[in-house]
C-alpha cells in the first residue's frame, strides 16, 4: 500500500511539473514571438522601463539577462518586482508578465542563456563580473488580445 501512495505521489508530482514547465514554456515562446519586451522596475518611487530581448528557459524556469553594472540590474536586486510587456507583430495580441527575479550567479545559467543569445558573446561571458541571468518566481502571465478573453497562467 505505501509503495502504491508513493507511485502516485510520484505521477502527480510529476504532472505538476509537466505543467509548470509547459506554462513557461508558452510564455518563453510567446516572448521570443514577439522578439523585443519591456520590462519595468522600480527606483525609489521612480517607475523605469526598458527593452530586452533575452528569454529563455533553463530547468523549468524562466531566464533573462542583463549586466550586473547596468542601473535595471541594481533596481532588479533592490525590488525584486517587475513586469514584462510585449505586442506581437499583429498588434491586437500582446502579454503581461509580473513575479519577482532572483540572481542565479551559477555558470551553468549565464554559459546556458549565452550559448542560446550567441550576439551576446561579445559583451559578456559565463565567467566575467559582469553577466547576470535571473529566473522568474511567482509569475503569472496574461494573455491579452482584442477579440478574445484575457487568459491567465501561473508559473
Amino acid at each position: 500500500m505505501k509503495k502504491l501512495i508513493l507511485f502516485f505521489m510520484l505521477m502527480t508530482a510529476m504532472v505538476v511539473n509537466a505543467q509548470t514547465k509547459s506554462a513557461v514554456q508558452e510564455v518563453h515562446d510567446y516572448l521570443h514571438e514577439c522578439g523585443v519586451f519591456y520590462i519595468a522596475t522600480v527606483e525609489g518611487d521612480q517607475p523605469r522601463v526598458r527593452p530586452f530581448g533575452v528569454a529563455e528557459v533553463l530547468n523549468g524556469k524562466l531566464y533573462i539577462q542583463t549586466g550586473k553594472k547596468k542601473k535595471v540590474f541594481k533596481q532588479m536586486m533592490a525590488n525584486p518586482k517587475f513586469e514584462i510587456t510585449a505586442v506581437k507583430p499583429s498588434g491586437t495580441e500582446w502579454i503581461r508578465i509580473s513575479g519577482k527575479l532572483v540572481n542565479d550567479d551559477s555558470r551553468e545559467a549565464k554559459a546556458y542563456v549565452l550559448d542560446k543569445n550567441p550576439e551576446l558573446k561579445g559583451m559578456y561571458s559565463a565567467d566575467d563580473d559582469n553577466t547576470a541571468v535571473l529566473y522568474v518566481t511567482d509569475g503569472v502571465a496574461q494573455f491579452c488580445s482584442f477579440s478574445a478573453p484575457t487568459k491567465e497562467i501561473k508559473f
